[in-house]
């Protein structure tokens, strides 16, 4: 049964890889010209929605206000304050950057896990050699980007990009070690999008300008689809499936394949620039991934 489970969180690790790395482009699509809260709100509540109506007719919704309360925070810091500001800060900078940032999840992981006391074991010489590669990464971003950085809305969308980045590990790690252990893990992702979205009508309220919802293409409409069914409903449960069964550091491995992606496509259908630093930035930045992870599981292994 362990063996069947490590095989079925590992094959829903894959979906999220894969997945996440085009949700990117498709938020890009989505917010040219959607109010990028109201877009995220409407994905997250409708996709939510969806997963607490299937559980409630197939019995098994059990809910209670401990659930909610519990769920609430992860749903906030990921779905919101992570996932969703993402949307705002595609419109100021490319998918490809933000998919770059976002990339250093695991690193963030790491960091707050050991600040916080949830991992104090002394890091293995991997996951230092990791951290130094990840602030080389991030050296590097905003090396690439110094002519833009000029900008002040181009400026800021990066800056709250690292926020939505440390946001989205902190959720994380709440959610691995501080709510109880659950068997129903579909409600957990349906409570976590669904509580974030209603945070991200909060923000849409005083954020969002409504009228260019006079505009919105048939594009957008379509983005907003893919990422209701696909990218929430789909790998965010995949997502919540393998951030149980699998050691936190092994969840987040989906970082070393959405850039990849996201680039590529961003590159391909949108006309974003791909530079010698962006390159570098992307090996160094996956490069400390893949050593925190590696001395993760050494250390797990001990």
């Amino acid at each position: 049964m362990g063996n069947h489970k490590n095989w079925l969180a590992f094959a829903a690790l894959a979906v999220v890889c894969l997945v996440w790395g085009t949700t990117y482009f498709a938020i890009r699509i989505g917010v040219e010209t959607f109010p990028p809260f109201l877009f995220a709100a409407v994905r997250q509540v409708i996709a939510g929605g969806i997963l607490l109506l299937v559980l409630q007719l197939t019995g098994n919704l059990k809910l209670s206000k401990k659930d909610f309360v519990h769920q609430s925070v992860p749903g906030v810091l990921m779905v919101a304050l992570g996932n969703g500001v993402i949307g705002w800060c595609e419109r100021y900078i490319s998918s490809g950057l933000a998919a770059l940032i976002l990339s250093l999840i695991p690193v963030f992981v790491v960091v707050i896990s050991y600040l916080f006391g949830f991992d104090r074991r002394k890091p293995h010489w991997l996951i230092v050699t990791g951290l130094v590669l990840g602030c080389l990464g991030i050296t590097l971003i905003f090396k690439d980007n110094l002519k833009d950085i000029a900008n002040p809305e181009y400026f800021m969308g990066m800056l709250i990009a690292f926020g939505a980045c440390l946001a989205w590990a902190s959720g994380s790690v709440y959610a691995k070690y501080k709510i109880p252990n659950s068997k129903n893990v579909l409600q957990n992702a349906a409570l976590q999008l669904f509580s974030g979205g209603i945070a991200l009508f909060a923000f849409s309220a005083f954020l969002d300008d409504y009228t260019e919802l006079k505009t919105v293409t048939s594009s957008s409409i379509w983005a907003l689809v893919y990422l209701i069914i696909v990218g929430s409903i789909i790998a965010y449960s995949a997502f919540v499936y393998a951030l149980k069964h699998l050691p936190i550091g092994i969840s987040s491995l989906y970082a070393y394949i959405n850039p990849f992606i996201a680039i590529i496509l961003g590159f391909l259908f949108l006309n974003e620039k791909l530079t010698g630093i962006t390159l570098c930035a992307l090996v160094a930045t996956l490069g400390g991934v893949y050593c925190v992870n590696k001395g993760y599981q050494k250390m797990v292994k001990k």
